[in-house]
């Protein structure tokens, strides 16, 4: 019976889902400007939660709209695994490795120390920001959001920041190619410069679609290096998980004076990400080769879908009111951040193909 009370709610975030994919797939020049499924998804999500009708969502669909954005979210990152295969590492080889880990790394530092200390952005808005720059966009910071228990609107707001400067980049990285190909031609390879797409361009929908205005070869690399830097996000997800989980533990030792093992285990035991242990095994599962070709087009196309709907689900509860009280906070972060992936990412890889 507990299940059967979110039934409305689902099928209302399906709706929205549903009309994310169709309009992705009638106008795939959306998706060509930086505008995918889940971003499509989440815009209309808050058009409608934003209506009069929005009273009417919380009375009657509210249960099933908050399984949705919780429950349907995990296991559409889970089902994101079976997009990657563990052989992509090889591909890019150890300098993409390298400049993936530090791009990812150095950028998330900077969000975090940048935003609370700078910015005075709360903790959770300055980790969303972040975990969106430095690994795979909307994706990773609904990956975040159930490890912070961040609020809507937070989230809503770091979503923003990825559409904007990832769309800037669309537009920005193929004037690079052509000016320094021209001028420095042995830094710019279609090799060398796809890893510097896939590993400082926000989403992949974003870095499929600026690769593809410079070539098919630049494109094949900067996918691989961002399938790479999306395989982080597993880890990444651990990293921050231990964190909270480190942090909560001494704030309560701090307040009390001491903390037992139980404490511990209780605080562990909230923040671990479970659902990222399965995301690696939908990874080696999809390594093995074992699946055929339908079966995973089949899983992705699966993912999509439910992405789609916890996306329209969390569009659906979030007020526009509550985003602009966050000001421009948010977005001179993100900006920074942007400045940092665009001319930082050129440095590190540049200094790290010279040396590996």
């Amino acid at each position: 019976m507990s299940f059967i009370k979110n039934i409305p709610g689902i099928l209302f975030a399906t709706i929205v889902a549903l009309v994310a994919i169709e309009m992705s797939s009638r106008y795939p020049a959306l998706g060509r400007n930086g505008l995918s499924i889940l971003t499509l998804a989440i815009l209309i999500g808050i058009a409608i939660g934003n209506m009069p009708i929005y009273k009417f969502l919380i009375s009657y669909c509210g249960s099933g709209i908050n399984f949705s954005k919780q429950k349907v979210l995990r296991l559409g990152i889970i089902l994101y695994g079976f997009r990657l295969t563990f052989q992509d590492i090889g591909d890019v080889g150890i300098s993409g490795i390298v400049i993936d880990a530090v791009m990812l790394t150095s950028t998330f530092i900077l969000a975090v120390y940048l935003g609370v200390k700078y910015f005075k952005l709360d903790r959770d808005t300055s980790i969303l920001i972040g975990a969106g720059s430095s690994i795979c966009g909307a994706a990773a910071i609904l990956a975040t959001e159930p490890i912070l228990k961040a609020s809507n609107e937070r989230v809503a707001v770091a979503i923003s920041t990825i559409v904007i400067f990832g769309t800037i980049s669309i537009f920005i990285y193929p004037i690079i190619y052509s000016y320094t190909s021209l001028h420095y031609p042995e830094c710019c390879s279609p090799e060398k410069f796809g890893i510097y797409i896939g590993s400082t361009i926000h989403e992949v929908a974003q870095v499929v679609a600026t690769a593809g205005a410079i070539g098919d070869d630049v494109t094949n690399t900067a996918v691989i290096a961002k399938m790479v830097r999306v395989m982080m996000l597993a880890p990444f997800l651990i990293g921050v998980s231990a964190f909270l989980s480190f942090s909560e533990k001494t704030r309560k030792t701090s307040a009390t004076g001491n903390a037992t093992s139980g404490d511990t285990k209780k605080s562990i035991g909230k923040f671990f990400p479970v659902f990222a242990i399965f995301f690696l095994i939908a990874i080696g599962i999809n390594s093995t080769g074992y699946i055929s070709q339908n079966v995973r087009t089949g899983l992705i196309y699966l993912d999509n879908f439910l992405l789609a709907l916890a996306m329209g689900a969390l569009g659906l509860t979030t007020h526009l009111s509550a985003i602009a009280k966050a000001g421009t906070r948010p977005l001179k972060l993100a900006a920074i951040l942007f400045l940092w992936l665009v001319l930082g990412g050129a440095i590190i890889n540049i200094a790290v193909s010279k040396y590996l």
